[in-house]
């Protein structure tokens, strides 16, 4: 768990495992409406050849999101994960966020817990909403997005997990929408590819995650592309804040 600011606290997730995870304390919101956006990003050792520009593709997101007319109702959670999950944030206000500290290296080594990683932000993400709208009424909807370039190799969750989380929050009203977007990168030297694709496309049906997005080849291009692509689905989801419905899928 990172350093927590004072106006933070962490919280046990609800469900099976051991995962927590940190937020913003409730009187220090200065809204009664957010959406909580978390980003998932891979960095086990097959990202390694283009680590740098994933980095620079995170930042243009969260630098994007401040530039968001709709920035005070957003707040951004941050984990990286390899066979390790780490939160780099938790649910932080845009004016909270340092991206030069809070937005590191990433440093690619080691296996893959993708399905332990989507079921943790998947999680806290409709549990620290349940907090906000059963305790304090407040107006919540989410996105989730998750980056890899690999197959599931370690971890104890399954996709089934991940979709009777999401099923369960929305029958309960724990939160007013839940968009969950997973995105392919190719590492373009890797025989691997097809299978990946396969893998990951298997995930997203069994799991019932909202949109799965392919962007090919990670270069530079395509994640500067896949940058505009996640600030501008943030920004869709919190415009219909309110409306009981989730935004429309945007087309990479």
């Amino acid at each position: 768990m990172p350093r927590l600011m004072d106006t933070e606290e962490v919280m046990q997730q609800n469900g099976p495992g051991a995962f927590k995870f940190s937020g913003v304390r409730v009187e220090h919101l200065g809204a009664s409406e957010y959406t909580l956006v978390t980003m998932v990003v891979d960095r086990s050792g097959s990202v390694v050849s283009f680590a740098s520009d994933l980095l620079k593709a995170i930042h243009s997101i969260v630098e994007a999101c401040k530039d968001s007319p709709r920035a005070e109702n957003l707040l951004i959670r941050y984990l990286t994960f390899n066979e390790n999950i780490v939160e780099e944030h938790g649910f932080r206000l845009l004016n909270d966020i340092d991206i030069t500290n809070d937005y590191k290296e990433l440093r690619p080594d080691g296996m893959t817990a993708l399905y332990d990683a989507a079921y943790d932000a998947v999680g806290a993400t409709i549990d620290y909403s349940s907090k906000l709208v059963n305790d304090y009424e407040f107006d919540v909807n989410g996105i989730v997005i998750i980056v890899t370039d690999g197959m599931n190799n370690r971890g104890q969750m399954t996709p089934s997990s991940i979709k009777q989380k999401i099923s369960g929050a929305l029958k309960h009203e724990g939160i007013e929408s839940l968009i969950t977007i997973l995105v392919q990168l190719n590492d373009p030297k890797s025989p691997y590819s097809d299978e990946v694709n396969r893998h990951l496309k298997k995930f997203y049906e069994e799991a019932e995650l909202s949109q799965f997005v392919d962007i090919g080849d990670a270069t530079p291009k395509k994640l500067a592309k896949l940058a505009q692509f996640v600030s501008q689905s943030i920004s869709s989801q919190s415009q219909v804040l309110g409306s009981g419905a989730p935004s429309q899928l945007l087309t990479f």
